[in-house]
């Protein structure tokens, strides 16, 4: 592939990764494209961006999500190439389809391994086929619910009926009784299709217990691929991750080249080109694969900390046309890191998605600390979207060296208006089975008690000022009472804060 210089990049999607993307994007000279929905018309990307263009109203459906508004967006612009991001449109073949066929460069793999990697069952026959570890299970989707069911009893319970056109948790069910079975078929069956438009499941053995660790991988147009090593995203809540380090605490040098080298394997098999991630669920000593991520994933900076590389940077160069320039030998793990995702959600609710304003963001600064947030003091969480803040990340020179730090820095993060998971977080770093490394992805079942979540002095502070109460600073001693200031002052930044225009303007 002879090189193409990118000179214009549209970023089709938005938050902290279009604000990831466009600094990224500045530091290499490349002119950038802001798209947006009505509720993001004064979104930090759109400040960001040398340009913006409208997509349409708030509903992603009717905004991000429709491939000819994005298209028309980057002819308006003169963009000759697209960078998807995650979620939206970052794994859909045919909008990946559609850029090549309007001459303009998608910042991601083909369309074929997206289509081969997005169908679970597609996928299962290919790693197979690659020699790439599988749980025991059906290699094609299974319709027939008695079928499905008396493979699920060869298997042995539990077992796990899963969508095989989506993820996300949707679709997916776990059946510990053969007389529960039925039930459970027809549930996951009914949900795919309403969440995918794609009805087809297929069964798999459940892993009680399991570790989910993930491989980055990085392949380019003249044949290279290479592994980034693992991340470990165990932590999760309905099935996705929150909290997400690396390198893994579990895993020996052996173990991590095996899984490297079949994440190598998954990659070669579908002629992949670009950033993926192959997933694995990883107990007592074997892993199996779980899915391909044919695009960057959210979890993505604690690899960056590790390795010192660019993934964004990296997307850009190879879809330019250039060679990695170096291999698995020239590629070692720096310390470890740890990745915090802090949502707009009410935690002892059940984790459920609680946007609004952001009255105050004062993200945590420092050695070792990274932010990543697609929001700024004074901006709105919109219900529209996925209510993501930003990722607050850590490094150390080794595990405890980065989960201190942690600790640290949301202790610091300020945050009012909203309810966030910055308590849950603040929680599992000094929980004794995280601390050691012995956790599993039944975590929060197993470990997480909501009435653990003590408020900090800026948890009683974010309370008074959502309550309009207060605007000021908490004393040192943080007893989050008589100590509160009473000043009527707007934020520190005010001259240049919108939240503070906006105070004097209402």
């Amino acid at each position: 592939m002879t090189p193409r210089p990118i000179q214009t990049l549209l970023v089709a999607n938005r938050g902290e990764i279009a604000v990831r993307i466009i600094r990224t994007c500045r530091e290499r000279g490349i002119e950038t494209v802001a798209v947006y929905s009505d509720a993001d018309a004064d979104a930090l990307h759109v400040r960001l961006a040398d340009r913006a263009v409208r997509l349409g109203p708030a509903a992603s459906s009717e905004s991000y999500l429709v491939t000819e508004l994005v298209l028309d967006a980057a002819r308006q612009s003169g963009a000759d190439a697209i960078h998807p991001g995650y979620g939206f449109l970052s794994e859909n073949a045919d909008f990946a389809r559609a850029c090549e066929a309007a001459g303009i460069t998608f910042v991601g793999p083909p369309p074929q391994a997206i289509h081969l990697m997005g169908d679970k069952t597609e996928a299962r026959k290919l790693m197979a086929d690659a020699g790439v570890p599988m749980a025991p299970g059906t290699p094609d989707a299974i319709a027939d619910p008695a079928e499905a069911e008396r493979v699920a009893g060869e298997i042995g319970y539990p077992v796990l009926v899963k969508a095989a056109a989506g993820g996300g948790g949707k679709g997916m069910r776990v059946v510990e009784r053969a007389q529960d079975f039925a039930g459970a078929f027809e549930r996951a069956t009914s949900e795919a299709q309403n969440a995918f438009g794609d009805g087809r499941v297929y069964v798999e053995k459940y892993l009680v217990g399991p570790r989910h660790i993930e491989i980055q991988v990085l392949a380019d147009t003249h044949g290279n691929v290479v592994h980034l090593f693992e991340r470990d995203c165990s932590i999760q809540r309905r099935h996705q991750k929150v909290i997400e380090e690396a390198p893994s605490a579990v895993l020996t040098a052996e173990l991590r080249a095996a899984m490297g080298e079949a994440a190598v394997q998954a990659a070669r098999a579908c002629d992949y080109v670009g950033a993926g991630t192959v997933e694995f669920l990883y107990d007592d000593g074997e892993f199996y694969f779980l899915e391909m991520n044919t695009r960057l994933q959210v979890e993505h900076p604690v690899t960056e900390l590790i390795t010192g590389l660019d993934l964004v940077a990296e997307q850009v160069r190879i879809a330019e046309g250039e060679p990695l320039g170096y291999g698995q030998d020239d590629l070692q793990i720096w310390g470890h890191a740890v990745e915090c995702r802090v949502y707009a959600e009410d935690v002892p609710a059940g984790f459920l998605p609680a946007p609004g304003p952001l009255l105050r963001h004062r993200p945590p600064a420092g050695p070792g600390v990274r932010v990543d947030a697609g929001v700024e003091e004074g901006d709105q969480v919109p219900v529209y979207y996925d209510p993501m803040v930003s990722k607050l990340c850590t490094w150390g020179r080794t595990r405890e060296h980065a989960i201190r730090r942690m600790s640290r820095a949301l202790d610091e993060y300020d945050v009012a208006g909203i309810r966030t998971t910055i308590p849950f977080c603040r929680t599992v770093m000094t929980n004794p089975a995280f601390v050691s490394g012995q956790f599993d992805t039944g975590y929060v079942q197993e470990h997480f008690d909501p009435a653990e979540l003590a408020p900090s002095a800026q948890d009683q502070r974010a309370a008074l000022l959502a309550a309009g109460l207060t605007e000021g600073p908490v004393s040192p001693n943080g007893d989050g009472a008589s100590s509160l200031a009473t000043s009527a002052s707007a934020p520190r930044d005010a001259p240049a804060s919108r939240w503070a225009q906006r105070r004097r303007a209402g």
